[in-house]
């Protein structure tokens, strides 16, 4: 992968796919910025990452604040005086799984607010940087949830088609520029959203499971690997693309 010394910020890498791409940004030579609303998180990944890798720096962002998402930016910059790659990782769920008429306002904002205005705040601010520099990447983390219809989770769905769209949209936009945008969808993949989601009924499991053609989920290693080659040099005329990483699923 052609990432050496390429600046790099990871949202939501305190733990899940974003610890994982995070990791093999920085196995490839990377300089990551780990970035979670939880810094002790973040801070353990980023130990991590010196202690086997190389550079690594822990920030705290609550990418649902613009504020921070702000500072976030700006202390990659002031560290490392540019910033090639953004990861738009950090995602939530809702609290709880129901129809759309019974569905809480509160689980609507607060997916809402992650899932996709903080795609935005971070895509705005970065592209910002980036056009300023004349080159940059940023790749979001969607979902299957966002290319097909989702039951019982209309915010998460609603959010991960707007990542989708967004993508599409801003690649459009910058495609002269030498900033390339691209999103990563993946299935039904190992990371606390799928516990959380296998929490809901004893038999989750295996109703899924019945419904991934290879039957079996994804390992967020998987995810890193197609976000990292997305980011590299090896994909310069890749841009506005959906990699949907699913088992077969959505066949």
């Amino acid at each position: 992968m052609k990432v050496k010394d390429k600046v790099v910020i990871v949202t939501g890498a305190g733990s899940g796919i974003g610890n994982a791409i995070a990791k093999h940004f920085a196995y490839h030579g990377a300089k990551v910025i780990v970035s979670d609303i939880n810094l002790e998180k973040a801070k353990k990944v980023s130990e991590e990452i010196v202690t086997n890798f190389g550079e690594s720096l822990p920030i705290k962002a609550d990418v649902a604040n613009y504020e921070e998402v702000k500072n976030l930016i700006q202390h990659a910059v002031t560290a490392y005086g540019q910033l090639d790659v953004l990861v738009n990782n950090a995602g939530v769920g809702p609290k709880q799984m129901a129809k759309t008429a019974e569905y809480t306002l509160e689980d609507w904002d607060d997916v809402i607010a992650v899932n996709q205005t903080g795609v935005f705040y971070g895509m705005q601010l970065a592209l910002q940087q980036m056009t300023q520099q004349g080159f940059g990447n940023i790749v979001n983390i969607a979902s299957l949830a966002g290319l097909k219809a989702s039951l019982n989770n209309i915010s998460y769905t609603a959010s991960k088609f707007a990542v989708v769209g967004m993508t599409k949209s801003a690649a459009l936009e910058y495609a002269k520029t030498g900033i390339r945008i691209n999103a990563v969808c993946p299935g039904y993949t190992e990371s606390a959203l799928l516990d959380q989601l296998l929490a809901t009924r004893p038999d989750m499991d295996a109703r899924l499971k019945r419904i991934i053609p290879m039957q079996r989920y994804g390992e967020a290693s998987e995810i890193a690997e197609a976000v990292v080659w997305l980011a590299s040099d090896s994909t310069k005329f890749i841009t506005g693309q959906t990699i949907t990483l699913d088992g077969g699923t959505s066949l």
